[in-house]
């Protein structure tokens, strides 16, 4: 599920391209957060926080961050990682569910390294959400990026967070895990060794084209140009509509496509399924703390004839106190269901032999 590249070095800015792949559409909507906006960890409720920053994210289901920025040009990036494994959080440790794992990121920090800090002294659990798609449990990794170039890449494979982190990590897929696709890369030309680039959608043959050509980009001479360039780059990285392959949400089509530009604080969205780009200037919001949570309504107001087009900075909406209280009732009861897996599987387990008795 998805690609993310950066391109740290656009003739002083630095850009970053963004493929969301999935077998089906996720009703991905754009919300304007302001500072001061009060969360909880979406677990027991023992880590709380008020927005330190305000963000721009795009949503699935208008109730999980999936991928955003904030006002200070750190960025974040949650990805299909089919080998993570959360293990069985403690009650006593610092946790974060899914839902608003990016969003904790995009409230709390500046740059990568103050994220990458906090994430190795707290040694933040994830707990897994609800997957309202079909699939029980989300197995995810983040990818986060500054207005100075830095990266990092946050996997979970033993439960606790194992942390990459160098402007030299420019590029992340999806399986294998982060450490594998590294070494991976290096027999193809340009990247260490003889072989031609892969062609296939496989997320290590998607690693190696995107990091080839951002390794080989000629610099832009205009903030248009090097939004260009990441759309060509995250484009020859994206996946085909197809048949879904069974069990693979990560081997799906690409549903949308964002740029982000981390110097000059714009966001550039482009569906796939509804085609039409938009863009959004943060110098024409306001994050300031009291401001109202506003939606930009892609899912019904996006498409390629009479939709929304160019820039809609000043077309997001107030979806008022109802829906906003609805939706956070969503985000509860999907948290709510994670956390009764174990009584799930058990009830699953006892009604599968009641059957198989029966038909004997």
């Amino acid at each position: 599920m998805c690609t993310r590249v950066v391109w740290s070095d656009a003739n002083g800015s630095v850009i970053v391209g963004r493929n969301m792949d999935f077998h089906m559409d996720l009703l991905s909507n754009l919300w304007k957060y302001p500072r001061g906006i009060e969360r909880t960890d979406g677990v027991h409720g023992s880590l709380t926080w008020r927005a330190k920053y305000g963000s721009l994210v795009a949503t699935a289901f208008d109730l999980i961050a999936t991928d955003g920025m904030n006002e200070e040009g750190f960025a974040g990036h949650i990805l299909w990682l089919a080998e993570s494994n959360y293990g069985k959080p403690e009650a006593s440790a610092t946790q974060l569910s899914q839902a608003v794992w990016l969003q904790y990121y995009l409230d709390n920090f500046a740059t990568v390294a103050e994220a990458v800090a906090w994430t190795n002294d707290s040694q933040v659990e994830i707990a897994q959400l609800f997957d309202p798609t079909g699939h029980l449990v989300p197995t995810l990794h983040l990818a986060i990026n500054d207005a100075s170039g830095d990266s990092a890449i946050i996997e979970y494979v033993d439960g606790t967070p194992t942390v990459y982190h160098s402007r030299d990590y420019k590029v992340m897929t999806n399986s294998p895990t982060y450490d594998q696709q590294l070494e991976l890369v290096k027999v193809y030309e340009g990247l260490g060794g003889d072989r031609p680039l892969p062609g296939s959608t496989l997320a290590s043959d998607r690693f190696a084209r995107a990091l080839f050509y951002v390794e080989h980009q000629v610099q832009p001479t205009t903030q248009v140009e090097a939004i260009a360039a990441m759309f060509s780059i995250i484009r020859n990285a994206a996946q085909p509509f197809r048949t879904p392959e069974p069990g693979k949400p990560d081997a799906s089509q690409t549903i949308w496509q964002v740029v982000l530009d981390l110097t000059n604080k714009r966001y550039v969205f482009e569906s796939t399924t509804r085609p039409g780009m938009v863009w959004v200037d943060f110098d024409e919001l306001s994050f300031a703390e009291g401001t109202k949570t506003l939606r930009l309504d892609l899912v019904s107001r996006l498409a390629l004839e009479g939709g929304l087009a160019g820039d809609v900075s000043h077309r997001f909406t107030d979806v008022g106190e109802l829906a906003t209280s609805a939706l956070a009732t969503g985000v509860e009861a999907l948290e709510f269901v994670a956390t009764k897996q174990d009584e799930f599987a058990e009830i699953k387990k006892a009604v599968q032999q009641l059957v198989g008795a029966k038909k004997k």
